[in-house]
């Protein structure tokens, strides 16, 4: 009985670490559909950070984000936070920002799981309306 109880604590656990946003993402350009990177999603201090670890393409693993303002001005894209803020809003999390660092601009954002390996990251202007969405696959 104790062994059955523990396997099904286990099995719900490792489900429910399978539906979080929490972990690595391989990024998909939503216009030509290419694989870019590696963005890792983590919580700190009650909100949500995504940080790019991996940039696929060998001629912009060094680049700077030279178009960006404020403390991302001229420094390297590779590491920095791109996803900045965002707090659970039910099945969503929104209320923060992502960046593109090919032009330097910042969005509202909001991401939600599509089943367990898919994640929708939104980046728009005023109202969701207005953007667009990229889906990222879990690694």
């Amino acid at each position: 009985m104790r062994i059955t109880t523990l396997l099904f604590l286990l099995l719900f656990f490792q489900m429910s670490l399978a539906q979080t946003i929490f972990g690595r993402w391989k990024t998909i350009d939503d216009i030509n559909g290419k694989e870019k990177g590696i963005v890792e999603i983590y919580e700190f201090k009650g909100k949500v950070y995504g940080r790019v670890i991996e940039i696929f393409e060998e001629a912009k693993k060094h680049i700077k984000c030279d178009k960006c303002d404020g403390e991302e001005k001229d420094k390297p894209v590779m590491g920095m936070n791109i996803i900045k803020g965002l707090k659970k809003d039910g099945d969503i999390y929104n209320g923060g920002k992502v960046l593109d660092p090919k032009i330097g601009k910042w969005y509202h954002c909001k991401i939600s799981l599509e089943g367990k390996d898919k994640l929708i990251v939104r980046g728009y202007i005023g109202i969701p309306l207005f953007g667009r969405s990229q889906t990222w696959i879990r690694i």
